[in-house]
């Protein structure tokens, strides 16, 4: 059985010991993700047509240009759909998938800078980088990631990153909370 970055595994996940498939937990706001970046693309063509055809300059070709501009500007924004089920995350970009075990976890590790990214490695060598934004939006895709770090914990495999889950965790309760109190009007 194939486990690498780029294995795509389309077979419904085992049945648990109730004899019932384990839920699949999804990015409820990609689709929203992916009109935001539909909309910046059109927009910037647009724009660009509307600027290069007032100026009197609008060409065939720089037409062409500016399409390839808008293109690549929605490649760039494509958001990555993940999902997580009992024992696996998946990130699907719009040029490849991959795929780690969740429940074979050997390092967590959070990339600051301009865009946090929570990077995941399993026992296999797979890797997979995530929004950790992605994560607190979607709180069943945060506890499926949680359930299974802690099994990695307990079998020993997860030898770097309980740091990083714990701040993670942290993140997402206070943001839970501030959501709570927003709704509930005592903020």
């Amino acid at each position: 059985m194939e486990r690498g970055n780029d294995a795509v595994d389309a077979s419904p996940p085992p049945p648990t010991a109730t004899g019932t498939a384990p839920e699949t937990a999804f990015d409820r706001h990609w689709s929203q993700d992916l009109l935001t970046s539909v909309r910046c693309s059109v927009l910037l063509l647009g724009l660009l047509l509307l600027v290069d055809g007032g100026a009197g300059t609008l060409t065939g070709p720089r037409a062409a240009l500016w399409v390839g501009l808008a293109a690549l500007l929605f490649v760039v924004l494509f958001p990555a759909r993940v999902s997580a089920g009992q024992g696996w995350l998946v990130s699907r970009r719009l040029l490849g998938t991959r795929r780690v075990r969740t429940d074979e976890l050997v390092s967590v590790r959070c990339l600051d800078g301009v865009g946090q990214r929570l990077v995941l490695r399993d026992t296999f060598g797979a890797r997979v980088e995530i929004d950790p934004q992605v994560l607190i939006s979607n709180p069943p895709l945060w506890y499926r990631l949680d359930e299974d770090a802690r099994l990695s914990d307990r079998r020993g495999s997860l030898t770097c990153g309980a740091t990083a889950l714990r701040r993670m965790a942290e993140r997402i309760d206070r943001e839970t909370a501030r959501t709570v109190f927003e709704v509930s009007g005592l903020d």
